[in-house]
């Protein structure tokens, strides 16, 4: 039922989170990601993760539906929607959404790759 790739594919998703934790620690309020330089960077490297996860959640649903199927709390289409979104609209981005997802989903996310490489 579970293969190395699929096992692979978890574990880079759960890199990208601890990236994106390890930068977002240094963000306090939303407005930390534009008030000045570091802050935009942090926004756009946290940006790129996210568009990491993204893909790698696409990638994982087109050949095994496991984990949609053993964590429905968890919106996965609207994670690859945003993966378009940020691929094709990155100008319309909102730094407030981006605080929200580090601070909301990305955490509740963890926990659930975390419980589904635990299967392994």
């Amino acid at each position: 039922m579970y293969d190395a790739v699929y096992k692979y594919s978890l574990e880079t998703v759960l890199v990208h989170i601890n990236v994106c934790n390890s930068r977002f620690s240094e963000i306090n309020i939303p407005t930390d990601f534009v008030n000045t330089d570091y802050g935009k960077t942090l926004l756009d490297s946290i940006v790129t993760r996210l568009q990491a996860i993204g893909e790698n959640i696409k990638k994982i649903s087109r050949k095994n539906k496991s984990l949609e199927s053993n964590h429905p709390e968890i919106d996965w289409k609207q994670i690859i929607r945003f993966r378009d979104f940020i691929s094709h609209h990155y100008e319309m981005l909102d730094y407030e959404i981006i605080f929200q997802i580090c601070q909301d989903y990305l955490p509740q996310l963890e926990f659930v790759l975390k419980e589904e490489l635990a299967k392994f």
